[in-house]
């Protein structure tokens, strides 16, 4: 699948770019543990979308287990070395340049997903990009579907960086139709740190 970002695209494209010029701290060539673990434990249900793919290991990864995915990311470069990952190791995985906070745009396109899987993106979110995020999913998840989240702990509540459960409570709750099926602290990997780190999952009623 081929295509380009909605009208209005963030300006912070370019520094994605620039970071995935070389390979970023976050970029560790494998899927987080906390998704994995999820896949064996039977909750992951296709269509699947990837927000925030990146070069796509976690789209990868699902696609090669027999699952259809989706990976979107702000970062033209990113989509592009994900998509060449996926040409030379034969993966059916799909992935398109798209921001993650116009998922009603997705929804217009008629896109629905069963499962979508954030590792990292969510995180880095501002406050009414949190919220419009949320709104989003209600248009590409069914009564059902399952959002899981994987993001680093936040450690100073001054700053909007990080996640913590409460957090995604209080806001699924102000959209309503949401439920937070599980939720847990684990690490999320860096190639030089191990960050401690929450996974949560958010089902829709």
């Amino acid at each position: 699948m081929s295509g380009s970002a909605p009208a209005g695209q963030r300006p912070i494209a370019h520094v994605y770019d620039a970071a995935y010029a070389g390979v970023p701290n976050w970029d560790i060539g494998h899927p987080q543990r906390a998704f994995v673990q999820l896949l064996d434990a039977g909750l992951v249900r296709s269509p699947v979308l990837d927000v925030g793919c990146g070069t796509g290991e976690l789209s990868l990864f699902l696609a090669r287990h027999g699952h259809d995915v989706l990976g979107i990311d702000l970062s033209p470069l990113a989509v592009r070395k994900a998509r060449e990952k996926a040409r030379w190791r034969r993966i059916s995985a799909q992935f398109l340049v798209w921001d993650a906070t116009d998922l009603a745009g997705l929804g217009a396109r008629n896109f629905s997903f069963r499962t979508v899987v954030d590792s990292a993106m969510f995180h880095i979110l501002s406050d009414t990009e949190r919220d419009r995020f949320i709104a989003g999913l209600t248009d590409v998840v069914p009564s059902g579907g399952l959002y899981c989240v994987l993001g680093d702990a936040r450690r100073d509540n001054r700053s909007i960086y990080g996640i913590t459960p409460r957090e995604i409570q209080q806001r699924f709750a102000k959209a309503s139709g949401w439920e937070v099926i599980f939720a847990f602290q684990t690490v999320f990997e860096r190639q030089w740190s191990r960050n401690p780190a929450y996974f949560i999952g958010v089902q829709r009623r």
